[in-house]
């Protein structure tokens, strides 16, 4: 299945200062290992700047350019953990076009499948403001590209570590976007507890999954098998997006759990067979993953699931015990007793 890899050289340009695990590097190394894989299947396609009247459907104009002003003095602070150097805003907008053209060819016919490997990343960026190594919201740039090319589901499956607080804040009130987030719990940033489903005309389109510390392959399916998967096929949507944060490996130095990038391949295999019962595209951006080289395996894993090579290129590892299903099924059964006001599943 033709998988499209769309990215752009400038992101290995948004530098941040030593020491800072938002590097480069990242994206060296997702690049090496996704070309590495010699896929016939796969197409690399080099992303334009994102188009400034989207950019502004997502955030607001004075955020934007002050992105823009930062740079163009030389670099600064967002807050503690954000920076912004002389290239970065042109990154950025590179990163965001990459979602905007992947999403835009997903909806137009040109591919069922696509991988966006850009940095910075994307899902904490505010309306208003960048933070935790986010400038623009990648994900919701892909989003709103797809409502604009007419379709009218969107399902956002954000399986980062970290909450995705800024694809929640943008999509808080909005209908057609249903946002779905698995991520640790009591972890950056604060967000994402089992009450937040969402305000006015968007109350039951956000969906938030709470796991606990340790928590690996087999939590993450049942979480998919039980909560995911049917809110998909009661939704039904036109094009899937997921933020593919890679920062719940069990290597990765910034989050607790215990996922293996067959673990990763696993949960592409069951979203991918989703959609495909759906008639449904998939688009994956890249988000967080700090350790190079399980960053670079899961990527890789996920890429030759959409491709359709299956699971076999993702290493055998030895992961540590992950938690017990007494630990996590608690959360399973919240989530969906939260979710059966709003969805029928």
């Amino acid at each position: 299945m033709k998988v499209l890899h769309v990215t752009h050289p400038s992101g290995e340009r948004h530098d941040t200062p030593p020491g800072h695990p938002e590097r480069p590097a990242r994206l060296r190394a997702v690049w090496q290992a996704v070309e590495g894989l010699g896929l016939a299947e796969l197409s690399t396609v080099e992303a334009p700047a994102v188009a400034d009247d989207l950019l502004e459907a997502v955030h607001r104009r004075s955020y934007i350019a002050h992105v823009d002003m930062l740079a163009a003095a030389g670099g600064g602070w967002l807050d503690a953990d954000t920076s912004v150097g002389v290239h970065s805003a042109r990154a950025a907008r590179h990163a965001a076009g990459a979602a905007q053209r992947a999403a835009e060819a997903l909806c137009a016919g040109e591919a069922p499948r696509a991988f966006v490997a850009v940095r910075p990343p994307g899902h904490h960026a505010l309306p208003d403001r960048g933070m935790g190594f986010c400038l623009f919201n990648n994900a919701a740039v892909a989003a709103t590209a797809a409502r604009r090319a007419g379709k009218a589901r969107v399902m956002i499956v954000d399986w980062d570590v970290h909450h995705g607080n800024g694809t929640q804040a943008i999509f808080l009130r909005d209908p057609s976007v249903l946002f779905v987030s698995v991520h640790q719990e009591y972890w950056y940033p604060g967000t994402g507890a089992v009450e937040e489903v969402g305000e006015g005309p968007g109350e039951g389109f956000t969906v938030n999954v709470p796991l606990p510390a340790q928590t690996g392959d087999g939590g993450y399916q049942d979480v998919f098998t039980e909560i995911v998967l049917p809110l998909a096929h009661a939704w039904r949507p036109e094009l899937l997006v997921v933020s593919a944060g890679y920062d719940a490996h069990f290597a990765d130095p910034l989050g607790g759990m215990v996922v293996t990038a067959r673990g990763f391949a696993r949960l592409t295999t069951l979203l991918d067979e989703a959609a495909r019962a759906l008639d449904a595209p998939v688009l994956a951006v890249l988000e967080g993953g700090y350790d190079l080289e399980a960053l670079a395996a899961s990527a890789a894993a996920t890429v030759a699931v959409l491709a359709g090579r299956g699971a076999g290129s993702a290493p055998i590892e030895n992961p540590p015990p992950e938690a017990p299903p007494a630990a996590i099924w608690p959360r399973v059964r919240e989530a969906r007793r939260v979710l059966l006001h709003h969805w029928r599943l």
